[in-house]
């Protein structure tokens, strides 16, 4: 087998173009990773300056931090990796991509089998979330946005008010059996509608939203397929991209230590400088896979 066919992509990814590819790559997504963790702990401070509640369905600033400090580590190993050829470096960047888009498309598929249990979960953590309405300026927030968004009320159904205390039609104040504005056709900040439970169906659908934003959201979801699709593409393909990339890099870098046996990156070889290079031209430089060495 001659020089020539041992290396498997010299003529179609020049280790320039992927080296310099594979930074940018990581290099943007490391910056975006950083953007989110500060956002993430700027929210977590104004969180616990206000004293809201802890929990991570709660606390959207919590998320941010995690998923803010895992695109930031991984990233940064990307941008170190692609730097310093380090093939080490680089499969730890390549299968933690690799497994992140895995445990993503897992995720998705069981939520679709196991679609009356995610959407109980949801329920669930939603009626949490409506027990400290009040006391949680996040979830309050988040809760008001989807209500009036989709036009709904609650989580399975407007009846999940009944959780906070309240709303709920034992208390004695003037929100019992009632629902935020939010909840409201014709809505009037700070005005609740109160006694739903005593008041017929066919009454409150011309006052108060009477489906809950589960089905809402899930009907808005089927409606708009495509804006999902997109939306799926635009997180899964990026990651595959990466891998890809990922992947092609390394078999350029093994390349290069099969045929030239040492890394690109000078500092990893004490004799790198008992090597001499021939003189090229600029553009064999950059088009060619690796420059020739004596």
């Amino acid at each position: 087998m001659s020089n020539q066919d041992e290396i498997r992509y010299c003529h179609r990814f020049s280790y320039v173009f992927l080296k310099f590819l594979l930074f940018f790559y990581a290099i943007v997504w490391w910056l975006v990773g950083g953007f989110i963790l500060a956002i993430g702990i700027y929210a977590e401070v104004e969180r616990q300056r206000y004293k809201t509640l802890e929990g991570i369905f709660l606390a959207p600033a919590i998320i941010l931090i995690l998923l803010g400090t895992v695109m930031f580590i991984v990233s940064f190993i990307g941008v170190l990796a692609s730097l310093r050829d380090n093939l080490t470096l680089l499969k730890v960047f390549m299968y933690t991509l690799a497994i992140c888009l895995i445990l993503e498309l897992l995720g998705g598929i069981l939520a679709l089998l196991f679609r009356n249990q995610t959407v109980e979960l949801v329920n669930k953590n939603i009626r949490r979330g409506i027990r400290n309405y009040y006391d949680d300026l996040d979830f309050k927030n988040i809760m008001d946005f989807v209500q009036m968004k989709f036009k709904c009320c609650g989580g399975q159904s407007h009846t999940d008010w009944s959780f906070n205390m309240y709303h709920d039609c034992s208390a004695p104040g003037p929100l019992a059996c009632g629902v935020p504005y939010t909840c409201c056709v014709t809505r009037k900040v700070g005005v609740s509608f109160t006694v739903y439970k005593y008041r017929p169906w066919r009454y409150l659908v011309d006052v108060i939203y009477i489906r809950g934003c589960t089905d809402a959201f899930f009907i808005w979801l089927t409606d708009n397929y495509k804006i999902m699709a997109g939306l799926l593409l635009g997180i899964l393909l990026p990651q595959f991209f990466g891998v890809i990339v990922s992947w092609l890099y390394i078999t350029r870098v093994e390349d290069a230590i099969s045929e030239y046996g040492h890394y690109m990156d000078g500092l990893q070889d004490s004799n790198i400088h008992k090597r001499t290079v021939k003189p090229q031209g600029r553009a064999a430089k950059w088009f060619k896979c690796m420059p020739e060495i004596d």
